[in-house]
């Protein structure tokens, strides 16, 4: 498949699609997942144009792995979730629904089941509130 430049992920780069961002750098941008699996549900993506790991110049794959760790660091600080999960989906078949190489990154505790992914929009107001919390902890 042919990368789009009209995903939505493509759109937030370029400023023609809103997002609660917690970080950018030169090389990527971090903002808040709209249909989270958990509170404090993060995605990070590079800015280079790629759609899965594949196609990711190594440059940009350190970049990205470097705003992970930050960001994730972040999201733990901000919601107190003593467990992180980072997924990184690559295809279809492995359960990609955005064709931009990205991390989730998404807080975990102990007996609280994950929702199901991109099934129900966070209510925009309480994910604005938790995007600056989650900003603010970036170190």
């Amino acid at each position: 498949m042919a990368y789009d430049p009209n995903n939505i992920f493509a759109k937030i780069i370029r400023g023609e699609a809103p997002a609660f961002k917690v970080y950018e750098d030169a090389h990527t941008i971090a903002f808040m997942d709209i249909m989270p699996q958990a509170e404090g549900h993060t995605l990070v993506i590079p800015k280079e144009y790629a759609e899965s790991i594949f196609d990711l110049s190594p440059e940009a794959a350190a970049s990205l792995i470097k705003a992970t760790q930050k960001v994730a660091a972040a999201v733990r600080t901000a919601t107190n979730a003593p467990g992180i999960m980072l997924a990184q989906l690559n295809g279809a078949a492995a359960g990609q629904t955005v064709f931009h190489i990205h991390f989730h990154i998404i807080p975990r505790a102990g007996g609280i089941d994950l929702s199901f992914h991109a099934r129900k929009m966070a209510d925009m107001e309480k994910l604005k509130a938790l995007a600056a919390k989650i900003a603010a902890a970036v170190v």
